[in-house]
């Protein structure tokens, strides 16, 4: 799934692809804005590990990602 994240005074978004369900992204951003969490800590398909502080946070948009189209006949 593609989650996009907005951090404040940054003028770009974070875009990262995560095996997370939308459920487990949704509970790290609200544990993170509830403050019972310093930090948004989320893991991208590479396993990579993204992690915000939580004070920063300015909207966190969660998605389903988009099969890819190659060619000229993938419409």
């Amino acid at each position: 799934m593609e989650i996009k994240i907005g951090v404040q005074h940054t003028p770009r978004e974070i875009v990262l692809e995560s095996g997370q369900s939308a459920e487990d992204v949704k509970n790290a951003v609200t544990a993170a804005l509830t403050g019972k969490e310093k930090v948004l800590s989320l893991t991208d398909e590479r396993g990579r590990e993204i992690i915000i502080p939580a004070d920063r946070l300015a909207y966190v948009e969660i998605g389903e990602s988009a099969a890819r189209r190659v060619g000229f006949g993938a419409l």
